[in-house]
């Protein structure tokens, strides 16, 4: 039977991760704490809005309402990175050679590796931020649609029109596929060769997380009463081709998902703080963990795939580990 090694925070957990081998939940409050030879906490910024863990798991990148861009690292050490003077930090993404990218109202950020920082400017608030798999090409969402910034050169810009207000974006692990969460209880995606689109709908709540099998082969999100996983398999994506529907409850809905980092699994997080391991070949359930205080709101896997990270919109938080 899975242990469960809870932390009772105060607020809404707006992440839940681990940087290395240590995991860290980050509190709209602008509080991140870590369970690291115990519970540390340190006050980051005046009010958090979004955070996400660098590629190399070795700091967590924060934005605030204070319009600052932080760096924490595993021992709890920030730096300040970046700022938009007075402007809220609306979202975040980590790139790949250690550049970060950040935005507020239309305008976007990349600072790389070495300090310097490129900005780009879009006609719409941005939304959501995303780097390609491979190469420093930026991908936005804004209203009707996104685009996609080469960072490096100077590039013409491509615009991804869809109409509509688009809230988040991702590419597939492959690079092929690039994928936008909506306004409406809905997906929309683009294939990135042709352009050709792929809409995702039939949800009846918004899609407020996301996340991709180990080999990019599925794309699991939430906004259901189960875990809707959509197949990527082929080159058309999952246009003509019906989602699984996994770990269905017919009294709560599914609020945060989290893939396995090997294995075709998704950790599922219910509005009821309740978490399951579902297996995609057979539908095989696992309780991981009865309801709590809170929706889910967050949820990740260590590298290892051994242990889950949580936390809700309630800071009933913790740590899942499967061996028991």
């Amino acid at each position: 039977m899975p242990t469960v090694a809870p932390l009772d925070l105060d607020g809404y957990c707006l992440f839940a991760g681990f940087l290395g081998e240590t995991p860290v939940f980050a509190l709209a409050d602008g509080t991140v704490h870590r369970l690291d030879n115990g519970h540390q906490s340190d006050q980051v910024h005046d009010g958090l809005t979004c955070a996400v863990v660098s590629l190399d798991e070795k700091a967590l990148i924060t934005g605030g309402e204070d319009g600052l861009i932080k760096r924490t690292d595993g021992a709890g050490a920030s730096e300040e990175i970046g700022s938009v003077g007075r402007k809220w930090v609306t979202t975040l993404a980590a790139g790949p050679q250690g550049a970060v990218a950040w935005a507020a109202g239309k305008q976007a950020f990349v600072r790389l590796a070495d300090g310097t920082v490129k900005d780009f400017t879009e006609e719409r608030s941005v939304e959501g931020l995303a780097f390609a798999p491979k190469g420093l090409r930026l991908a936005t969402a804004r209203y009707n649609g996104g685009t996609l910034f080469w960072v490096m050169t100077a590039g013409k810009p491509i615009d991804l029109e869809w109409k509509g207000a688009h809230t988040a974006v991702m590419y597939s692990p492959d690079g092929k596929f690039l994928v936008t969460t909506m306004q409406e209880n809905a997906l929309h995606g683009w294939r990135l060769d042709d352009m050709k689109h792929m809409r995702m709908s039939g949800y009846p709540a918004k899609v407020k997380s996301w996340s991709w099998s180990a080999k990019g082969k599925w794309l699991a999100t939430s906004g259901a009463p189960a875990a809707i996983v959509w197949p990527f398999q082929g080159k058309d994506g999952p246009m003509g081709k019906a989602p699984l529907e996994l770990g269905t409850r017919g009294d709560q809905m599914v609020t945060a998902v989290a893939c396995h980092p090997e294995e075709d699994i998704v950790a599922i997080g219910y509005s009821d703080g309740m978490v399951m391991a579902v297996r995609f070949a057979d539908s095989k359930e696992v309780l991981l963990r009865r309801g709590g205080k809170g929706p889910i709101s967050s949820m990740a896997w260590d590298r290892e795939g051994y242990r889950v990270v949580f936390g809700s919109e309630e800071g009933d938080c913790g740590v899942i580990d499967i061996r028991g």
